[in-house]
């Protein structure tokens, strides 16, 4: 369970915060009482659930690019957090295979440029590195993956990705070695989730947003690989993900200085077209989609984690199934196509998925 009284006036340094996760998380953070600053680009999309929302009313928002190694560090040591979360990221497959320099530059040497902040930061206490679960060698097999599985990556983001957890990994032995926690203090973690979901993502190439878009206006929803199953979460069950863990990493660094897996139930991982007809469902009776013959690049066809580790010892399960996950989303995105208070529905959606999980 989250303690709102270990988060109260909690010094966090949240990096990709102006990204669509990195706005939930803010949001939470803000409702539990902590003091969040914020490390990012601009939105990456338009319009921006952080614009939407008017997040920057609720942190202290520095615009800044990850791989600024000098104003990254000047941000870290001004703002002296006790928690540092690591999403900045350039998080999109179809992404890596235009820009792969770029997609590498920015989740390798980012990840690089912000452990060497935290060298000189003695504040920090616990640091969180969100990667993915495309981290892995994807064998395309029916078995979860567990988190001693080998990283791999077949395009260039999941690459990147696994190369962020290896740099993560040699950091923590290096730098951070649970063995000499009395001399560094710092906690190192990793955190891999699966296909995350949730209103207010609005990212170009992403099946829930091309829906949203779709159906906003007014014509049908092309979908590709209709077959691939994913692991479908909404945001918020990675999210209380990370913040459990930051909570035992903080109290607790040896203990937990160790790469998380953060999925959904086995009920959850369905095929692209199932999600697309219940998103459909819920929308109205006009609501369509066809399917697209020609798809861009590699995609994996399966790929699901093994979530025990976090249910035995951080406590954390899985309390939104793929259907509540959807009416959030369809609640959301009717919200914003009436024009209503997005931040209100955001915090509403909240408070009922905490009231779940107590």
């Amino acid at each position: 369970m989250l303690d709102k009284s270990f988060w109260k006036g909690r010094k966090v340094f949240l990096t990709g915060h102006t990204g669509f996760k990195g706005s939930w998380m803010c949001l939470w953070l803000s409702m539990l009482g902590a003091e969040v600053t914020g490390y990012a680009l601009n939105p990456p999309t338009m319009p921006s659930m952080f614009e939407l929302c008017k997040i920057d009313s609720l942190v202290n928002s520095v615009i800044g690019d990850i791989r600024d190694r000098e104003l990254l560090n000047t941000v870290i040591q001004k703002a002296e957090p006790e928690i540092i979360i690591h999403m900045a990221a350039q998080p999109l497959v179809s992404e890596s295979y235009k820009n792969t320099v770029e997609t590498y530059d920015i989740n390798l040497m980012g990840t690089v440029n912000l452990f060497e902040a935290v060298k000189n930061c003695k504040s920090v206490k616990a640091v969180i590195n969100v990667t993915t679960d495309k981290c892995y060698e994807n064998k395309e097999w029916v078995w979860a993956y567990r988190e001693n599985e080998p990283m791999g990556g077949y395009d260039p983001y999941s690459c990147s990705k696994a190369c962020s957890e290896l740099i993560t990994s040699s950091y923590r032995l290096s730098f951070f070695n649970p063995e000499n926690f009395e001399k560094h203090g710092v906690g190192i973690a990793s955190a891999r989730a699966g296909n995350v979901i949730g209103g207010g993502d609005w990212a170009d190439n992403r099946l829930i947003p091309d829906c949203i878009r779709a159906l906003l206006e007014g014509r049908k929803i092309i979908i590709r690989n209709p077959q691939s199953i994913r692991p479908w979460q909404h945001v918020l069950e990675p999210v209380r993900g990370y913040l459990l863990l930051a909570q035992k990493l903080f109290l607790d660094g040896p203990k937990y200085s160790e790469a998380w897996n953060f999925g959904p139930e086995n009920s959850s991982a369905i095929t692209v077209e199932a999600v697309v007809k219940g998103i459909c469902k819920l929308w109205d009776e006009k609501a369509g989609y066809e399917i697209e013959s020609e798809s861009f690049g590699h995609e994996s066809k399966y790929l699901k984690l093994d979530c025990s580790k976090a249910k035995t010892y951080l406590g954390w399960y899985p309390k939104m199934d793929i259907n509540e996950a959807l009416l959030n989303i369809v609640e959301w995105s009717k919200a914003y196509k009436e024009g209503k208070n997005l931040l209100e529905v955001c915090c509403r959606q909240i408070n009922r998925y905490t009231k779940y999980c107590n």
